[in-house]
C-alpha cells in the first residue's frame, strides 16, 4: 500500500443558521487516504459529503478538526499557502459550465493553470494541448471552441484534462457525472478509470449513486447527517456491509435483473432534520433495528478488520 496522502482528524463543520442555532454539517470525521487509491464518499444530499470535499481543497474553512496532505498540516492556510495546496488538490464540480468564462476558448482554458502556476510559458503550454485532449479522449480542433458549442460530456472532459493538466497529487470529483445522462456518465466513468491506471490517480470521489461510486474507487465511506457511519472496501461492499443505512442504499441499487418488481420504500425527510437536534445516533428515527442504546448515545467507531469500519450497535442491540 503507497503512504498516507491525505489524513483527516476529528474533520467538522458547523454553519450558523442565523436566529435558529448552528447547523453541524460534519461531524467528527476520521478519514485517511493513500497514494494512488480512489476513495468513495456516498450518501444522500445534505449529509455533508460535498461539505468534506470542500474543507479538503481550502473553498470551506472547517470548524474543529485537522486535515493532513502530504504529511503536512493544511487545515488553516493564508494565501500563499492555499496556492500551494492547490497546486496538489485539484477539484471537478458537478455542473462543468459553471467553471467556464463564456468568452475563454478551450485553449485559453486549459493553458491557464499551466502558466498561472509557472509548469510552463504560454507558447509551451499551447503545444501541449493536443496532448491534453487526446488524454481525455477529445480531438485538438475543439481548442478553438468556445464553451457552449461543446456538449455536456466534453465540458466534464475538458474540466478534467485541465485538472489534470497542473499534475495535482489529488484529483477531487464532487458529483462529477450526476448531471450528465447515463450513456455519457458511463463514458466519463470509464475514463476515469482508464486515467487512474495509466497515471497512478489518486482519487476522492464524491456522489449519491452507489452502484456509481462503487464502480470506480478502492474503498467507499458511507455519510449520514453529518457523520461517517461505514466504511469498507468497494468490491465487498455487498458481501459485508452491516450498517442499517448502508444495506438501505444497497437497496436501492436497480439492475437490469429486477425486471421491474423491485420496489423501494418512500422515506419521510423530515426525519433527518430530526436526527440531527436528537440525542444518540442521528439514523434511529428511520432504523428498523433501533434499540434503547441507540437513543442513548452516538456509537463510536468500531474496526472490524481488513478495512471495514462502522459506528453503530448493530452487533449489540
Amino acid at each position: 500500500m503507497g503512504e498516507v496522502l491525505l489524513e483527516l482528524r476529528g474533520l467538522g463543520k458547523q454553519f450558523s443558521m442565523g436566529g435558529r442555532g448552528t447547523l453541524r454539517a460534519v461531524r467528527g470525521v476520521n478519514l485517511m487516504l493513500r497514494r494512488g487509491e480512489s476513495l468513495g464518499i456516498v450518501g444522500e444530499s445534505g449529509c455533508g459529503k460535498s461539505t468534506i470535499a470542500r474543507m479538503i481543497a481550502q473553498l470551506t474553512d472547517p470548524t474543529e478538526g485537522e486535515i493532513l496532505f502530504s504529511g503536512e498540516n493544511v487545515t488553516h492556510l493564508d494565501r500563499a499557502g492555499r496556492r500551494r495546496l492547490w497546486r496538489g488538490v485539484q477539484m471537478v464540480f458537478q455542473d462543468p459550465y459553471s467553471v467556464f468564462s463564456p468568452r475563454m476558448t478551450v485553449g485559453d482554458f486549459l493553458t491557464e493553470g499551466i502558466v498561472h502556476f509557472g509548469i510552463a510559458g504560454r507558447s509551451a503550454a499551447r503545444a501541449m494541448l493536443p496532448e491534453l485532449l487526446r488524454r481525455v479522449e477529445l480531438p485538438a480542433e475543439l481548442a478553438q471552441r468556445l464553451p457552449h458549442q461543446l456538449s455536456g460530456g466534453q465540458q466534464q472532459r475538458v474540466v478534467i484534462a485541465r485538472a489534470l493538466s497542473i499534475q495535482p497529487q489529488l484529483l477531487i470529483l464532487d458529483e462529477a457525472t450526476s448531471a450528465l445522462d447515463v450513456s455519457v456518465q458511463r463514458q466519463i466513468l470509464s475514463l476515469l478509470m482508464r486515467l487512474k491506471s495509466e497515471m497512478g490517480l489518486t482519487m476522492l470521489f464524491i456522489g449519491h449513486d452507489l452502484a456509481v461510486v462503487r464502480s470506480v474507487t478502492d474503498r467507499i465511506a458511507v455519510m449520514y447527517s453529518g457523520l461517517l457511519v461505514e466504511e469498507l472496501p468497494s468490491a465487498a461492499l455487498q458481501q459485508v456491509a452491516a450498517h442499517p443505512y448502508t444495506r438501505r442504499l444497497l437497496g436501492s441499487v436497480f439492475s437490469t435483473a429486477d425486471r421491474g418488481n423491485k420496489q423501494i420504500a418512500i422515506e419521510d425527510l423530515s426525519l433527518i432534520e430530526k436526527g440531527r437536534q436528537m440525542q444518540g445516533c442521528p439514523y434511529q428515527p428511520r432504523c428498523a433495528e433501533a434499540c434503547a442504546q441507540c437513543a442513548e448515545s452516538c456509537p463510536q467507531t468500531v474496526d472490524l478488520g481488513d478495512g471495514h469500519h462502522i459506528a453503530c450497535f448493530v452487533k449489540t442491540c
